[in-house]
């Protein structure tokens, strides 16, 4: 968090496209802990402008972040605009590249906050000057790899994803939002995606259909082995001492620490599924 901002936590976020007006609040109810209204690809270039006047008369739940159009788009400045008057946690800029692209959406909306998606070369090359202007990142990978012309395959993107978790944790900002799988009929490879995104020091990750919102947090949540190990090293005390054969000291009790957080926010979150 930066700047003294809100701080952007969601585990798993549901998009619903603005044209929709009646799922806003079923997307609420689904079990994800934030929604995501988008402007942006859900909704066709015939229906922007529509859209955005849909958006501005709706009612709308708790926790909603706005996904606007991309800077350089002719529907950015209007969106931006448009989000002065809504009672919203934040929005989303797509294709963030820049500290001018933020700095453009803070002149608008003061220190409203801002997940910044990347998915570019230019966005992965300036990730880390976008972060310091960011409340939170997440990564657009689908549109990544297609900007590269590259396989989606993680060993392709590996270096990405390293780069946008590192420029997180050097702005000190929550860990960013992996992005979405397409696949929303397969709960063991969106589990399975989160897993790896968890390992990879990700933070959450973008839901597309409620029927993603369950595999994700499970994908998140620690494994009860690991669990069961963070509370006993927990409850060691302090200095060095040996736990199950094992020398714990203050990194690794720090680690024991966020593993037990991260089992305490999934639960929350699955509370509300």
């Amino acid at each position: 968090m930066t700047n003294g901002r809100k701080r952007i936590s969601f585990l798993a976020p549901l998009f619903v496209p603005a044209t929709r007006p009646d799922r806003y609040f079923k997307a609420a109810s689904s079990g994800a802990d934030g929604i995501i209204i988008d402007l942006e690809d859900a909704v066709a270039v015939n229906e922007k402008e529509a859209a955005r006047e849909t958006l501005r008369t709706a009612s709308l739940p708790p926790n909603s972040i706005v996904r606007v159009n991309a800077f350089g788009t002719r529907w950015h400045e209007a969106d931006v605009v448009a989000m002065k008057t809504l009672d919203i946690a934040g929005i989303m800029l797509p294709k963030a590249e820049t500290a001018g692209h933020l700095e453009s959406v803070r002149a608008v909306l003061g220190n409203l906050p801002v997940i910044s998606l990347i998915e570019s070369a230019h966005g992965v090359a300036g990730v880390r000057e976008v972060a310091a202007h960011s409340d939170r990142l997440a990564f657009g990978y689908i549109d990544f790899s297609a900007d590269l012309d590259c396989s989606m395959d993680r060993d392709a993107l590996l270096m990405a994803r390293s780069e946008i978790v590192l420029a997180s944790r050097l702005s000190q900002l929550p860990a960013p939002l992996e992005g979405v799988t397409p696949s929303f009929d397969d709960p063991a490879l969106v589990q399975d995606d989160a897993r790896y995104a968890a390992a990879m020091g990700f933070g959450g990750k973008l839901c597309i259909h409620p029927k993603q919102i369950a595999p994700t947090l499970a994908g998140f949540r620690p494994s009860q082995k690991d669990i069961e190990w963070a509370t006993r090293i927990a409850n060691s005390g302090d200095g060095a001492v040996s736990v199950d054969g094992m020398m714990v000291d203050a990194p690794v009790r720090l680690r024991a620490q966020r593993i037990l957080a991260a089992a305490k926010a999934c639960d929350a979150a699955g509370a509300t599924s």
